[in-house]
């Protein structure tokens, strides 16, 4: 699989920080519906503009007149996020960084966002959904560390039963937990730094506020 990274410019909140900017150097763009409006604020032009444009203002459009469009009708059976990374897997993705999937107006949204992530990591894509501010990567069966500020806030909700949780260097450390589905257990941990997460088997997600030092 190629290891080539594309970044989906989705249509949540999405802010200007140095660990977006580290994040997307050297990606590729495609953009869903009004998502494209991050393209203004990031000085990046996408190779694709997909969606069914109904949350695409007239202005916008005019600012990229030349980025391949791509429409769907309204009544489609996947949202523009989903139809956006499918076609980035087309295109050789192995690396998605979903910007702008956290936050904003829909929580329907947000919260298919983070599913996605998860299933996509399930096939053996590299996943990162970030706001710019807050960031989330999945969490399966396995090791992952995340270099985190100490002092910045993370939590681990499961999306089901997890075995084996295990999380190395953080404020409040876990190791070989059984966590059930539902616990808040994992809610409003402290990172000490770089954060090793082991996990044995279920589905999670990590989410963390890297620039939230409340902690400290």
């Amino acid at each position: 699989m190629s290891q080539s990274t594309f970044t989906i410019l989705l249509g949540g909140e999405l802010g200007l920080t140095e660990r977006l900017r580290h994040a997307i150097a050297g990606s590729r763009f495609i953009a869903a519906d009004g998502g494209m409006r991050h393209a203004v604020a990031l000085g990046v032009t996408p190779e694709l503009w997909v969606g069914d444009f109904d949350s695409t203002p007239d202005d916008l459009d005019s600012a990229f007149p030349h980025v391949p469009k791509q429409p769907y009708p309204a009544a489609k059976a996947a949202t523009d996020g989903e139809i956006a990374v499918s076609e980035a897997i087309a295109r050789g993705a192995g690396r998605l960084i979903l910007a702008g999937a956290l936050g904003g107006e829909r929580s329907d949204h947000a919260l298919q966002h983070l599913l996605s992530a998860v299933s996509l990591a399930e096939e053996g894509f590299d996943v990162l959904l970030t706001s710019g501010k807050e960031e989330a990567v999945p969490l399966l069966a396995g090791t992952i560390e995340l270099d985190l500020p100490k002092g910045s806030l993370f939590s681990v909700p499961g999306f089901s039963e997890l075995k084996g949780l295990s999380i190395e260097n953080a404020r409040y450390p876990l190791k070989d937990f059984h966590l059930p589905f539902g616990s808040s257990r994992t809610i409003s941990n402290v990172a000490e730094g770089k954060v090793r997460f082991s996990l044995t088997s279920g589905r999670a997600i990590v989410l963390a506020r890297p620039y939230d030092l409340s902690g400290v």
